[in-house]
């Protein structure tokens, strides 16, 4: 999860609250403990879908609502959700967003059917995006000292990732020994330990951010249609009048998006931002490497447990040294950047992702978890190389005043790629007979993918930094 500013507006009329003591560290606390929060949900959800399933009765299309429900929703409100939390003030977002979240971790919890806990997932991802931004937004307010808030900043990128790469083994612990509800009601005390610590911290400034509605309407309605689309298509064959007609809904969906944003005197995605060479190949970098990984991720969990048999906390510990990975190569990408620029820990990234998708092809039925575990290693450390020198090379090749939004949409582009992978390669192994082959498939759509973008990011001038 890469972290995003709030845009940067015209403050002029600003609405200032009255000042109150308010301690750094403990708004710090508190944004810190929402995002692990967050990060964590999000991935200990995978190991327990079998479980899920067996619990509710769903299908592997099923399966995949209960992660596209939570992503979808969360990569089309981050184009907003930096204008929101401009707009009603970083904490009081981030205190609604964090009472929602846990409120909908209640319901995921208590969900007596698939259907409730999809619709409950969707409350959640909407309060995560509303969530991210706002904490980030804290934490910088609550710093005045340039080195105080990079320290500031960093734990709360280390908390975020830390919890990330625990949330697996945690989400296989709690789903084996005694539910995969516990993993949502887990949230509870979390929620109630933030909401707590957010009465005792200083109010934020209001900025009267302009709000793009019909924008984003029409992300949420299309973005939604899409996924629908190829998710019933793999269930159910792509031949059905329900594929076609919600695939046609995304397509006029998108249409008059491009015309509300074109039209929009502030949108929440200014076009212009796509004829840029540099931008216009980052959201394609972000968008190809979030679905070569997260698609893949949850193609690898079901394997784990449906095809290698085992348990919840034992598919939990194939992805750990993943995330461990990742983030490691998070930390060397960032000087990596430093040294060569951008340019190359993107290009090196991507060209290890795609060595890792090629190393996979060689997973069946009789490979090993361990085996598993370490073949997916290429794989984890070329998105943990080539995302943070990402985001800065398209910070990079923007005004500084638009950073926040740039932030926002190349986010938004990532956890898109993720949701419609999810959507796409899950149908591709919806047939259980036909699972290793369609596994397959889904590598090598990955690897297509990335050597696109690599020629691309390649194609760009040795300048760019």
């Amino acid at each position: 999860m890469t972290i995003t500013a709030s845009p940067l507006i015209d403050r002029k009329n600003a609405t200032q609250p009255a000042p109150r003591a308010g301690s750094p560290g403990l708004t710090l606390f508190a944004a810190l403990l929402g995002f692990v929060m967050i990060a964590m949900d999000a991935s200990a959800v995978n190991v327990a879908l079998p479980a899920v399933g067996r619990g509710l009765g769903g299908a592997t299309a099923g399966l995949q609502w209960i992660v596209d429900a939570y992503t979808l929703m969360f990569a089309a409100l981050l184009l907003s959700a930096g204008a929101f939390s401009d707009r009603l003030g970083a904490g009081r977002l981030y205190t609604g967003g964090t009472a929602a979240f846990t409120l909908a971790s209640a319901a995921c919890g208590l969900a007596p059917s698939l259907g409730f806990l999809i619709g409950a997932r969707l409350v959640q991802g909407s309060a995560a995006a509303l969530m991210l931004p706002s904490s980030l937004a804290l934490v910088r307010q609550a710093f005045a000292d340039p080195a105080a808030r990079t320290r500031a900043i960093a734990r709360w990128t280390m908390a975020g990732a830390a919890a990330t790469a625990v949330g697996p083994v945690l989400g296989g612990v709690l789903t084996s020994s005694v539910s995969w509800r516990l993993i949502f009601f887990l949230n509870l005390p979390v929620g109630l330990a933030v909401l707590a610590a957010m009465r005792r911290t200083a109010p934020s400034a209001r900025w009267p951010a302009p709000l793009d509605v019909p924008g984003q309407l029409t992300a949420v309605v299309g973005l939604g249609a899409l996924t629908f689309g190829v998710i019933s298509g793999g269930a159910s064959g792509f031949g059905r009048p329900q594929c076609w007609a919600s695939i046609a809904l995304a397509v006029g969906c998108f249409v008059v998006f491009g015309v509300v944003e074109h039209r929009a005197p502030e949108p929440m995605l200014p076009l212009g931002l796509l004829r840029d060479r540099v931008v216009a190949v980052c959201l394609a970098v972000g968008f190809v490497v979030n679905a070569a990984y997260y698609g893949l991720i949850f193609v690898f969990g079901l394997f784990a447990q449906d095809v290698l048999g085992r348990s919840a906390v034992g598919a939990g510990l194939v992805f750990m040294p993943t995330a461990v990975l990742c983030t490691l190569t998070n930390l060397l990408s960032a000087r990596a950047s430093e040294r060569w620029g951008a340019r190359v820990p993107v290009l090196v990234g991507q060209l290890a992702c795609a060595a890792g998708l090629l190393v996979l092809l060689q997973v069946s039925g009789r490979t090993t978890a361990l085996e598993l575990a370490l073949l997916l290693l290429p794989l984890a450390g070329g998105l943990g190389f080539a995302v943070p020198a990402l985001t800065s090379m398209m910070l990079g090749g923007i005004a500084p005043e638009r950073a926040g939004l740039a932030g926002g949409v190349l986010n938004s582009f990532r956890q898109t790629g993720g949701a419609l992978a999810v959507a796409g390669f899950g149908a591709l192994v919806a047939r259980r007979s036909e699972f290793v082959a369609g596994m397959h498939v889904s590598l090598l759509i990955a690897v297509a993918l990335l050597a696109v973008t690599t020629a691309a990011t390649l194609a760009l001038p040795k300048t760019v930094r």
